[in-house]
């Protein structure tokens, strides 16, 4: 009889428990489908996603502290709602599906708007412009995207500039060897491939490229070409759902702005004022 008490009572806690991970899981997609901002407000706190290899838009520096243009614009943002920005780093080819999961709330680094991400997420207003470029060693002589014909070339895996690379093969996919881009999880480890001589060319966000080749000092041993395709804008991606959130950050941007926030915090990255009309109107 204790044994079949045990085991009854063991039963009764594994359905108990099986009842609580099906509520939980079932607020969880619910949440993700409601405006979520009253709990943002409620609980302080909201979880953005970001690739931490992403420099100078938000990265991990030696030390563990994540910094960036879009870590500085994010936690300027939310301080004026009284929420603390929970930094998670992700696997940026998985970022839709964290978000539609709810593992994150945002997506917030140099995250490019795309008529195909409109599709399944709502954006803020653009606050920058970016373009995608080419990047070659000097030492090879690869100084036009005519001269990539036959060449090969590398592109993060998951980035607007990998959509732009297959949606419009002829400014570049029909050049190139294969007419295959080398994917790698990061530009950091195709920065490396490229310096080791593995590719021949990297496809990658101007500012990207900008930033880790000043900051590295090799500047002046690389060619930056634009690769044909329309400058990009960075905004931020979030659920459909969370309509009120979208708003609160487009009123943070401009008040912000107004305040001399936001130029503050470019200038300190870029060393200009890079935002855009969207942010500067009243």
């Amino acid at each position: 009889m204790r044994k079949l008490s045990k085991s009854l009572a063991l039963g009764a806690l594994f359905f108990l428990v099986a009842l609580v991970l099906a509520s939980c899981s079932s607020r969880s997609n619910f949440a993700t489908e409601t405006d979520q901002w009253q709990t943002y407000s409620k609980e302080k706190t909201i979880k953005i996603g970001f690739d931490a290899t992403f420099v100078p838009m938000g990265f991990e520096e030696k030390n563990g502290k994540y910094t960036g243009f879009d870590v500085d614009l994010a936690n300027a943002v939310f301080k004026k709602y009284g929420i603390k920005v929970e930094w998670q780093a992700i696997d940026w080819d998985m970022k839709e599906t964290e978000l539609k999961n709810g593992t994150i709330d945002l997506i917030w680094n140099g995250y490019s708007v795309t008529d195909e991400r409109k599709k399944e997420l709502a954006f803020t207003e653009p606050y920058m412009v970016n373009q995608q470029v080419v990047v070659t060693k000097k030492s090879p002589g690869i100084s036009s995207i005519a001269m990539m014909a036959g060449k090969s070339l590398g592109a993060q895996a998951g980035s607007s500039g990998y959509d732009a690379f297959e949606s419009q093969p002829d400014l570049l996919k029909n050049k190139v060897k294969d007419k295959k881009a080398v994917q790698y999880s990061t530009f950091t480890q195709a920065l490396i491939d490229l310096q080791a001589g593995r590719i021949d060319g990297l496809l990658i966000d101007r500012v990207y490229a900008n930033y880790y080749l000043e900051q590295e000092g090799k500047l002046d041993q690389y060619h930056i070409m634009p690769a044909g395709y329309e400058a990009e804008s960075f905004a931020v991606g979030a659920r459909k759902s969370d309509k009120t959130l979208v708003k609160k950050i487009n009123q943070a941007f401009k008040e912000l702005y107004q305040a001399g926030q936001f130029q503050k915090i470019s200038k300190k990255w870029f060393g200009e004022d890079v935002a855009t009309k969207q942010v500067k109107n009243k």
